[in-house]
């Protein structure tokens, strides 16, 4: 079963409440460089190409539309200014702000749209959904330079989830990122079409202010400039650090990423901790008893809104079943002994939810969702002792590549495969010739031909983003990605995490056989910390109780600290003791590549 391809209500809910957009949506950096061009996607008018599912295609046009819309009394999105929304409140004497985008860019370029047709008034207060880049990321566009007084919203532990996703495991994130979102392989019916959950992702400006509140418990309520706010804390869901809150005055919720026009993510390609479907479920059905009869209208921070109780009701139905779905039948299957690759090979999902626009896998997806709860619940090992110790992929090539006589015959046998339809097997196949020999171009050409039709055929934007970015670095090479999302939020980490960040970049193996310690004393806050290494690990300790015996003292602020970090200057600080240990220690520091291969060894 499938949804009914004559059903249009989405394309008119998206539409709904149009007041105006850009023609073009062309968005530059002040170099002109442009960062955000919906130019680039006319082609998605009539009917679906054969290089595209149609399913997938349907929902790059919805995800499309773009401009400024009324969500209802005083509540506008900006949509297709980036791959999120940008919610904008009407106060008593300003705007809140909600979730401004990944770019500082294209948030100005929203918040001007919105003020061309609204008027210019002042942000007077900022709400951060959740702990995702493309919900906090263009704030430097919206804001003032000094933003003192304006408050900002975010749910606790919103901070340090932010920096656990963009700074300690963010270049291997923005990497996969890039394969994920289709980056390099260029828009159109033969490339990137969408990303599901948005059309695409911006490449400017990244940044981050820190939350000045924390929303901490369900229940709680604030009034910014005026508007009344409940909150519904939601942890553990999409991300770590994620709330829903209703407008009551205005009778309108916000479901933040919890609800989107698609099934999302429990495990995202790009790499995350894995999300917990059983709360997500609970928390759904939360907020269908706390706040459905208060509703007319709910909106989230991608696609469009939802209109009616009934309707409402519905799709926060279908969604909450749609988890817990998932999640109990991984389960069941699970305790009868099924591995998570047969889970998803053999996994059916009710009619009603299958024929749901809504629910459809788009950005995450019944399979991959699957493996991640096994993930969650029994981790990366299937139980079957052969694979305790695998091998690594390019050994584990050359053995396939041994046995059946040479790298030239698994590409042969690889061809056939694939001319029998079996692309998954061939993809297999070629993937061991590719490893096996990096340089046999008939290796590469051939697998780039599969992941090709592989991406051609898929109705997930990411896999199709991920197939066809393999196709496109086989034939071309590495790209690296466009944007670094851990660089332009350092001045709002703390102490803690800057350190964090530079321990975890220590060449443990080079470290071992040196030793030092560091007293550092930072004036503007009055911290003292110890860094010690020891054993090839940094570690550190803030306000120490013992007396510090240092092999060097350094007396800095934090922002020539970060100066340090970011571009290697010593402006503002002063040191005594022996001084060889700064370049020892940034000696010892690894930098992150950015361009890793991900399908060649």
């Amino acid at each position: 079963m499938s949804p009914d391809p004559g059903d249009r209500t989405d394309f008119d809910d998206a539409t709904r409440g149009f007041i105006a957009t850009l023609d073009p949506v062309r968005i530059t950096d002040p170099s002109g460089r442009v960062v955000f061009d919906l130019t680039r996607y006319s082609f998605l008018t009539g009917e679906a190409p054969d290089t595209v599912d149609p399913s997938l295609w349907r929902q790059a046009q919805l995800c499309l539309t773009n401009g400024l819309f009324e969500v209802a009394n005083g509540i506008y999105q900006v949509r297709g200014f980036d791959i999120a929304n940008m919610t904008i409140v009407e106060g008593d004497t300003g705007i809140i702000v909600i979730d401004p985008l990944v770019s500082a860019e294209c948030a100005a370029a929203a918040m001007d749209l919105y003020r061309t047709h609204r008027g210019a008034r002042a942000v007077t207060g900022v709400i951060y959904t959740h702990c995702h880049v493309d919900h906090f990321g263009g704030v430097h566009g919206i804001l003032p330079d000094d933003p003192t007084g304006i408050p900002i919203l975010a749910p606790e532990g919103f901070l340090d989830h932010a920096v656990s996703e963009n700074v300690y495991a963010g270049p291997a994130m923005n990497r996969r990122a890039s394969y994920m979102y289709g980056n390099v392989v260029g828009a159109g019916p033969r490339g990137q079409v969408s990303t599901g959950l948005g059309i695409a992702v911006s490449e400017g400006s990244v940044g981050l202010v820190p939350p000045t509140l924390d929303i901490t418990r369900t229940g709680q309520e604030e009034v910014l400039d005026g508007v009344r706010i409940a909150f519904q804390v939601t942890p553990g869901t999409e991300a770590p650090a994620e709330m829903n809150f209703l407008f009551p005055d205005r009778r309108a919720l916000c479901l933040a990423e919890n609800a989107t026009h698609n099934l999302h993510n429990l495990l995202t390609l790009r790499g995350a901790q894995v999300r917990d479907p059983r709360l997500w479920a609970r928390y759904l059905d939360d907020a269908i008893e706390m706040f459905s009869a208060d509703t007319d209208v709910v909106f989230a921070s991608h696609h469009w809104p939802t209109w009616g109780h009934d309707r409402i009701v519905r799709y926060l139905t279908q969604q909450r079943d749609m988890y817990a779905y998932l999640h109990d039948q991984t389960l069941r299957m699970l305790n009868s002994g099924a591995t998570g690759i047969e889970i998803a090979e053999n996994f059916v999902l009710p009619t009603e939810l299958d024929d749901a626009w809504h629910v459809r896998g788009y950005y995450g997806s019944v399979s991959h969702n699957v493996k991640a709860i096994y993930q969650r619940y029994l981790g990366w090992f299937d139980g079957h002792p052969a694979s305790l110790w695998q091998h690594p992929p390019a050994a584990a090539a050359a053995r396939y590549a041994e046995l059946v006589g040479g790298v030239d015959n698994l590409v042969t046998s690889a061809r056939d495969f694939a001319a029998r339809g079996d692309l998954r097997f061939a993809a297999e196949l070629l993937r061991h010739a590719v490893f096996a020999d990096a340089g046999h171009d008939e290796a590469k050409l051939a697998l780039a031909e599969v992941f090709e039709q592989l991406g051609f055929g898929c109705e997930n934007a990411t896999w199709r983003g991920f197939y066809l970015s393999g196709a496109h670095e086989l034939r071309h090479g590495i790209t690296p990605p466009p944007i670094n999302t851990s660089g332009g939020i350092a001045t709002a980490l703390s102490l803690e995490q800057l350190f964090d960040a530079i321990a975890i970049r220590i060449d443990g193996p080079r470290a071992a056989t040196d030793a030092f310690v560091i007293r550092w004393t930072f004036t503007d806050s009055g911290t003292i910390v110890r860094s010690a290494l020891s054993n090839g690990v940094l570690f550190q300790t803030y306000n120490p109780r013992t007396p510090i015996v240092a092999d060097l003292a350094v007396e800095l602020t934090k922002p020539s600290f970060i100066g340090l970090l970011t571009t290697g200057s010593a402006e503002g600080i002063t040191t005594s003791g022996d001084a060889t240990v700064l370049t020892r220690l940034v000696g010892l520091l690894e930098t992150p590549d950015t361009a890793f291969p991900i399908v060649t060894p």
